[in-house]
């Protein structure tokens, strides 16, 4: 008891020294801050009046002015004179520590400077409804929570959009505010970091935090399996924060909150559920979530039922207990109690089915006997259909290919070359998309294998330099020979391509009676080959970046290999995409030509369907009774088609 005696004596004497020294007193300093004539200054004496500091000198803070006038920047008003347990207790604030951190908040910044009003006065800086604005002041500028690494950037903003923080807005003093929960002890001047352990956010004591206004919720997670864990000490346990989040906490009916029926599942539950470290360590099932969402609830749930059982209907919010427990709502004794919230009057025998199964069934009794029968049904069934297609798609195919007179489009050379193509390009999509999308079922069914993926990327990289030498026979073809050079000059686009596009347009919108008439190559057909050839080039230089990356990396600029991911991601969707839409429709699905142009087979195609796609090349039999093989590869080579003693005036010829 003597030694805080003795130091306000002290005090006492410290504050009146000066005054008793000086021939002034406090009263004099009304003389220059008055709020009566003058200029405007600073602070006035009336700035005190209603504050909690009302009839205290001014000297008693500014211990520092010995006379008058006094020196225009004063020393901060020594606060721990009067408020020395306040301060013992201010010794951290969150990361930072007075007199260390030039960061720290001052008294003054929390509680203003004169006129301090107390915490229950609604115009209180440091009232609860004006918390948030006073702690934003720090905690939304960017800059010093640049300076202190702090990571959550906007927790005001974010605070005023959650229940709590609209709740305070509208005036409800009782709605948590920054010090209710970031206070430790119950002490708003003991603001601990979560990483200290007697940090009211430190993860050990959330539930204690937000139990002290939702105590019986807490009461309920402490006695739950999740609360178990907790006491026990496993860190890996969720607690309050870990499902409602921080400070963006929104109410259950808010579509966005994690806990709301929509999202419960997938954005709460299934994150720790389906996390294999976790069930592993806890011996928890797995498969969950896709067992629920491929329930009745789970899919009325997606549908956007909000009344449809969720996670939380059956196994409780709070006080959750395993199913071995006699007082969980999922224990075989309670079943019928629960599922009795939703299926008035539910009968037991229903009640203790099993949920987490899929749609088409439950597999237990009956209902399984019924699905074996139903997939036996569908194999059987779709699959007498689909052999009954395949042999009608055989025939067709048989028809086009022996269908008299024939053109021949492409050399067996060619036909070689367009082999190479799609080959190397089918496999080059199905293991260069199975990097991207590994999780998918194709790719799991092709890759999903052990050691699987080493092997695709041999695959991917092996399809590429054949994809690369059908490049480079196709390069010679046109260099080298006279069918090649007039191939490239044939699918050179011209003027007339443009104009024929517009042609197009106008015949199929029923604007013209005429369709153009195609010579050798349609517009299709060349603006298919030159994006097949742009798409070639900047394929193979961004593969290659990317196959001899460790090399590549210290000849070129930094983030040029992203660069090159992203072209070779997006260019692969784009000849892919090209492929299926423009290529397989005139190739294919365009009824004119289904069920396929065959001159991809052997080269060849029925006259008819080659008139029809090309009327503007004009075909002119000439018979020949004697001509030698020599002299038939001769013209062939010539670029001129001979086949069977027929040829033409242009490159493709008829057979009879």
């Amino acid at each position: 008891m003597a030694v805080p005696v003795i130091r306000s004596l002290l005090l006492l004497v410290l504050l009146t020294a000066p005054a008793l020294a000086q021939d002034f007193t406090a009263a004099d300093c009304a003389d220059c801050h008055t709020d009566t004539g003058g200029d405007p200054v600073e602070v006035t004496a009336d700035h005190l009046l209603g504050g909690v500091h009302e009839g205290l000198d001014c000297i008693e803070c500014h211990a520092d002015i010995v006379e008058l006038p006094h020196a225009e920047k004063l020393a901060r008003a020594a606060c721990d004179g009067c408020h020395e347990d306040v301060s013992d207790e201010y010794k951290v604030h969150g990361r930072a520590v007075v007199g260390v951190s030039e960061h720290i908040p001052v008294c003054s910044d929390c509680h203003g400077t004169h006129l301090i009003l107390p915490s229950s006065d609604r115009h209180a800086l440091t009232n609860p409804i004006n918390l948030p604005n006073t702690c934003g002041v720090c905690h939304e500028d960017s800059t010093l929570t640049d300076d202190l690494n702090i990571k959550f950037r906007h927790p005001i903003r974010v605070y005023s959009m959650s229940v709590h923080g609209k709740a305070a807005a509208g005036g409800l003093y009782q709605a948590a505010s920054c010090n209710d929960c970031h206070s430790t002890g119950g002490s708003a001047h003991r603001i601990l970091p979560p990483s200290d352990a007697r940090s009211s956010i430190a993860h050990f004591n959330i539930h204690e935090t937000c139990g002290q206004c939702h105590n019986a919720i807490s009461q309920d997670y402490l006695v739950g399996v999740h609360g178990q864990l907790l006491k026990r000490g496993e860190v890996d346990t969720p607690t309050c924060t870990t499902c409602h989040g921080e400070h963006g906490i929104l109410p259950t009916q808010d579509s966005r909150s994690p806990v709301s029926p929509y999202r419960l599942a997938e954005a709460t539950c299934t994150p720790c559920h389906e996390l294999a470290s976790l069930n592993e360590k806890y011996n928890l099932p797995t498969g969950r979530l896709q067992s629920f969402v491929d329930s009745y609830h789970g899919l009325k749930s997606k549908a956007g039922d909000k009344q449809v059982a969720n996670c939380a209907s059956c196994h409780g919010a709070h006080l959750i207990l395993p199913s071995s427990d006699p007082r969980s709502s999922v224990n075989l004794a309670n079943l019928q109690e629960t599922c009795g919230h939703c299926h008035e009057g539910i009968a037991e025998d229903v009640a203790s089915q099993r949920i987490h199964e899929t749609a088409t069934g439950h597999r237990t009794g009956i209902a399984n006997v019924v699905r074996i029968i139903y997939l036996v049904l569908i194999f059987s069934v779709i699959g007498g259909m689909i052999v009954h297609w395949l042999i009608d798609l055989a025939k067709q195919i048989h028809s086009v290919l022996n269908k008299r007179p024939q053109v021949r489009r492409m050399t067996p050379g060619e036909v070689f070359q367009h082999t190479i193509l799609a080959l190397s390009f089918s496999v080059l999509v199905v293991t260069g998309f199975s990097l991207r999308f590994y999780d998918a079922w194709w790719s799991q069914l092709f890759f999903g294998h052990e050691g699987g993926y080493a092997v695709r990327g041999v695959i991917h990289r092996g399809s590429a330099v054949l994809m690369i030498f059908g490049a480079i026979w196709h390069t010679l073809f046109i260099l080298l020979t006279a069918r090649g050079r007039d191939f490239l000059k044939d699918m050179t686009p011209t003027w007339t391509d443009a104009v024929q596009v517009f042609q197009k347009l106008k015949f199929n919108l029923g604007f013209s009676k005429d369709a153009p008439q195609f010579g050798r190559f349609s517009y299709v057909e060349k603006a298919e080959y030159w994006a097949l050839i742009w798409g070639t080039v900047v394929m193979v230089i961004s593969g290659f970046a990317l196959w001899f990356d460790n090399r590549v990396v210290h000849l070129v600029p930094r983030g040029f290999l992203d660069v090159m991911l992203v072209i070779h991601y997006y260019e692969a969707w784009l000849a892919f995409l090209a492929i299926l839409v423009w290529h397989m429709y005139a190739t294919v699905f365009n009824p004119e030509v289904y069920p396929m142009n065959p001159s991809w087979i052997n080269g060849m195609m029925p006259q008819e369907m080659y008139q029809h796609e090309h009327p503007g090349v004009k075909l002119v039999e000439q018979r020949h009774t004697v001509r030698t093989r020599v002299e038939a590869e001769g013209e062939l080579m010539a670029g001129r088609e001979i086949v069977e003693g027929t040829e033409t005036d242009k490159r493709d010829g008829p057979t009879s």
